[in-house]
Order: structure tokens, then sequence, then C-alpha cells
């Protein structure tokens, strides 16, 4: 063999080395997804302490992960209404809700169903207005109220349904409020409408809150925008009935007077 070949041969293998060099140097390069060979339960407990770690983001992939692995078992049903939660602390209500409404669909006779509409229901019920909204005595009563109405929905689905579960009297307990909640939110519409001079609106809307929510406090107020709309109105008998109801069902109201159903002073803070 002459010399020229042999550079010409040694060139050729040591190109070939260098290629093949470049080809595990890329491979090694590439990211891994070391999830693709854990079993289910590995999966499940690594998303469980992802979530107890506050790992919210990392702890929702892994369980859908989890949920097309598992398919079909009680396993996966539980990774979706856990990727749910979730996707509830990480402030991604909507897509907690569509996970939420999607396994009460699919699954209605799962034993996590009671948990799901308990979720769903915390998922709609938020009264943390935050520091303008304290600064301003707004309340949970003067914001949009379909949440609100969502949340009870599902609140009142689990107690009907499940009336033994370990989430019904939390429900409870939240309904009554979401209800003192919307008995106040008319009245607010109720005493918006009368101070611009809307008396039949503002008497509708009081009278709406009467009738829808008899056991709320709020209708003691309801009751004196009646009696003042009424009056501004000119319906006396109308005016008088409603005085009538008020003094029969809240004999102690700061509404009553020895003249009568008077005006109660605003607040100090009210500007309007």
């Amino acid at each position: 063999m002459d010399l020229k070949h042999s550079v010409g041969r040694a060139s050729g293998l040591w190109m070939s080395v260098l290629m093949a060099s470049w080809v595990v140097a890329g491979c090694g390069s590439a990211p891994k997804d070391v999830e693709s060979g854990w079993a289910p339960d590995k999966l499940y407990a690594e998303a469980r302490q992802e979530a107890d770690n506050g790992s919210y983001e990392r702890a929702a992939k892994l369980y859908e992960r989890l949920e097309g692995r598992a398919s079909g078992t009680l396993l996966a049903q539980q990774a979706q209404v856990e990727r749910a939660y979730v996707l509830y602390r990480q402030n991604e209500k909507a897509q907690a809700l569509s996970v939420l409404e999607r396994f009460i669909k699919l699954h209605p006779t799962s034993p996590a169903v009671d948990y799901a509409l308990y979720l769903q229901g915390l998922v709609n019920f938020n009264d943390n207005l935050g520091l303008l909204s304290s600064l301003s005595r707004q309340d949970l009563s003067e914001r949009d109220q379909q949440a609100s109405r969502d949340a009870f929905q599902s609140f009142k689905q689990l107690v009907d349904q499940y009336p033994q579960s370990r989430y019904a009297e939390d429900a409870r307990v939240r309904m009554n409020y979401i209800l003192n909640s919307l008995a106040q939110y008319e009245v607010h519409v109720a005493r918006y409408y009368f101070r611009r001079g809307a008396y039949v609106a503002a008497a509708n809307r009081a009278q709406q809150t009467v009738q829808e929510f008899q056991q709320s406090p709020s209708v003691e107020e309801a009751l004196f925008i009646m009696v003042r709309s009424y009056d501004r109105l000119g319906l006396s008998p109308l005016r008088d009935d409603a005085a009538r109801i008020l003094r029969q069902n809240f004999p102690n109201s700061p509404y009553i007077t020895a003249e009568g159903v008077q005006d109660k002073p605003r607040p100090w803070w009210q500007l309007w």
C-alpha cells in the first residue's frame, strides 16, 4: 500500500469517527422525557408531591399525563379532579371548571362526584374583594352575581344528591351565605334605582327580594324601599301594605318611628 493511499484511508477513518461523535453528542443533548417510563402509580405520587410543594403548573401536567396513561381506571378519575384543584389554585378558573364539567358528565357514578361538585362550587365562590373594594365599602352583593348563582347550584346539587357527604355541611353554610349575598344584591340594585328616581323599577326589584329571599335579613330594607317607592308613586294602598308587613316582621326596625316608616340616615362614608 502506498503512502498516499494510507493517508487517504486514515483521513476517511477519522472523519467517520468524528461524525459518529457528533451523532452521539446530539443524542445526548436532546431533552429526555423521564416521565414516559413511569408507571401510573409513580406519576400519581410525583403529581401529589408537586402539588403539596406548591408546584401547581408541574402537578397539572403530570395529572394530565396520568389521565391518558391510566384511562378507564379510578386512578384516572382521581387525576382529573386533582388536576382541576391545582388549576383552581393556579387561578385558572375557566380551565378548572371545564375539567370538572367534563368529569361530572363522563363519570356520574364516580365516588368522587360529591367532591367534584363541591370543588365546582368553590371555584365560583370567591369573596376576596381586595383592598380597593374594602376601602370603597363594596361587598360581594355589589358585583355581578352569575358566579355566585353557579356556585349555589353546585352546592345545592351536592347537598341534594349526597346529603351525607363530608362536604355537605360546608356546602350548606356557603349556600346560606350566597342566598344572603344575592338578596343584598337585589336590594343594592333597588336602592340604585330609587336614588335615580326610577321608583317603579326600585319597587319591583325590592319586591323580588321579598318574594325570593324571605329568610334573608335584606328583606327588611327591601320592604322599606317598597314603602318609599310606592309613596313617591302615589300608590298609597301598596305603600301602606308594605309598611304593615315591615312592622309585622321587623317591629324593632330602625326604619320605623312613632311617626311611621322614616328614611334611614346615610352612613358617613356614603357619598350618593
